[in-house]
């Protein structure tokens, strides 16, 4: 089936990523992305656990795609504090 597709920018950013990551065209980035989403492809079984979650819409897939920080995004921690005493807090479990 032939259909045209409006992206909005980061989506379409994320498709030509991808391929040029992979080195597929961004038809098959795409057709890849809604096999994956609707448990479609060549094989019975789900290429990996998070497939099988989204499959089933156990889990819905990410938003955007990973991308990596600004330096001035990352989050500076005032001194003397390390990121370990933020984690082992006893409001935890």
């Amino acid at each position: 089936m032939a259909t045209n597709l409006r992206l909005r920018a980061d989506a379409e950013e994320a498709v030509r990523s991808r391929a040029a990551e992979t080195g597929q065209s961004q038809q098959e980035v795409i057709r890849d992305a809604v096999d994956r989403y609707l448990g479609l492809g060549g094989s019975d079984t789900p290429r990996t656990d998070s497939d099988s979650m989204i499959a089933e819409r156990q889990v819905l897939p990410e938003r955007s795609a990973f991308r990596e920080l600004d330096r001035a995004e990352l989050l500076h921690l005032p001194s003397g504090t390390a990121a370990l005493d933020l984690l082992d807090r006893d409001d935890r479990l």
